[in-house]
């Protein structure tokens, strides 16, 4: 069983700058897929962002791409999405999610879900 815990939301003007921190329990995270969602308020969850286990791999959402980035630390179980240049529509619940180990790839499938972490970007 893999635990996904995010850190790092808050409130942010527009312009500004978070990074969350997503912090996976157990052995299997060096050979996962790792990915970032968000879900805004009546909006579907979306993929904002992949990593692929080695972390030679990422995609990102056209919405965000040039803006955010994906990142890995296989030696900390740690994965971070840097969040530059925030907008009001970057503001959603933020989840962390884990692909099945040595199968998914940066655009999933995923198998493990983090609770999620706010991000509000104020106008």
């Amino acid at each position: 069983q893999v635990q996904l815990i995010e850190s790092g939301g808050g409130l942010v003007q527009a312009g500004g700058s978070l990074r969350l921190s997503c912090a996976a329990s157990g052995r299997t995270f060096s050979s996962s897929a790792m990915g970032w969602f968000r879900q805004a308020p009546g909006k579907e969850r979306e993929l904002v962002a992949g990593i692929s286990w080695s972390g030679g791999t990422t995609n990102y959402a056209d919405s965000v791409k040039g803006r955010f980035t994906i990142s890995r630390d296989n030696a900390k179980n740690t994965v971070y999405l840097q969040m530059n240049s925030l907008k009001p529509e970057d503001t959603a619940v933020y989840y962390c999610a884990a692909g099945e180990p040595m199968y998914s790839t940066s655009r999933g499938p995923w198998r493990y879900w983090g609770q999620g972490t706010r991000v509000t970007v104020s106008s």
